[in-house]
């Protein structure tokens, strides 16, 4: 059900929709989530499915259909602007996919200045994409870095993405 999300939509499937937030907030975690990409065979590049998965509101792993294309920081399994994935492991659309996600919020001192970058493990449909990669800033879209915990946001981006199996643990 929705009841862990803000304005989370089950459909009649019990599909998750994207364009929600977690009610909880979080600092470290490991994060489990399979999604659902759209077939869209007119569109080209951010109109493939688009979506993403936000750690705290500040760091995005990019959610989209990049099924034959090259694997950027900005198509599926990316850290967005920052990193590509090891390999592009997406799976055509309309094939449920998992990402496994262990990551480590940025650490910041009694002044509020920033001693440790925030760091992430993705493995995504089960295949080792970025290990530990500590990511240097907020990646575009996201709010600014801070010691203060997040939600979990899966982002609405005009696009029919869908989420199930949605678990984690602190």
């Amino acid at each position: 059900n929705a009841d862990a999300w803000r304005n989370g939509q089950i459909d009649d499937r019990h599909f998750l929709r994207c364009g929600t937030k977690s009610k909880a907030l979080f600092t470290n975690f490991t994060l489990h989530l399979e999604f659902l990409l759209p077939f869209k065979p007119y569109g080209r590049g951010q109109d493939r499915g688009n979506s993403g998965v936000y750690f705290q509101d500040r760091y995005e792993v990019q959610v989209l259909d990049s099924f034959g294309l090259k694997g950027e920081n900005n198509e599926c399994g990316g850290i967005y602007t920052k990193a590509r994935p090891a390999v592009n492991m997406c799976f055509p659309p309309l094939v449920w996919q998992t990402y496994d996600i262990d990551f480590t919020a940025a650490q910041f001192d009694a002044d509020g200045k920033k001693t440790r970058n925030a760091s992430v493990t993705v493995k995504h449909n089960g295949v080792l994409i970025h290990d530990k990669y500590e990511i240097p800033g907020s990646t575009g879209g996201g709010k600014p870095e801070g010691p203060a915990p997040g939600p979990i946001q899966l982002q609405g981006h005009g696009n029919p993405v869908f989420y199930r199996n949605v678990w984690i643990i602190e």
